[in-house]
C-alpha cells in the first residue's frame, strides 16, 4: 500500500475509521525538515504492512492543520482506533518514529 494523500474529504474514512494504526505526516513542500523526513516515512510505509501511512500537505489542507493544532512541521501523529495515540514535532530518526508507532 502506498502513502495516502490525506484531505478533508478522505481523512475520516482513511484515518478515523481505519481498522489499523495510521501514521499521519503533516508537512509542506517548502519545509526542509519535512523533505528530510519524507524518505524515512516512505521506508516505514514499505516495511510496516500492519499500518497505514498518510500525508497531509498543510498548505493544501489548512482546515485539517487547524483542527489538529499544527503550529510546526513536520508533525507526526499516530492514530489508533480513531484517536491520537502519539505525536511528535520536528525531524525524528527512523528508530524514534518506530517507537512512536509501537
Amino acid at each position: 500500500m502506498a502513502e495516502i494523500t490525506l484531505t478533508k474529504n478522505n481523512f475520516e474514512e482513511e484515518v478515523i475509521r481505519s481498522d489499523v494504526p495510521v501514521l499521519v505526516d503533516f508537512w509542506a513542500t517548502w519545509c526542509g525538515p519535512c523533505r528530510m523526513l519524507s524518505p524515512i516515512i516512505a521506508e516505514i510505509e514499505e516495511e510496516r504492512k500492519d499500518i497505514k501511512v498518510g500525508k497531509v500537505n498543510v498548505d493544501d489542507e489548512q482546515a485539517l492543520a487547524v483542527k489538529y493544532g499544527i503550529d510546526a512541521i513536520p508533525s507526526i501523529f499516530v492514530f489508533k482506533n480513531g484517536e491520537i495515540a502519539a505525536r511528535s514535532v520536528g525531524y525524528r530518526s527512523k528508530a524514534d518514529l518506530l517507537k512512536l508507532i509501537g
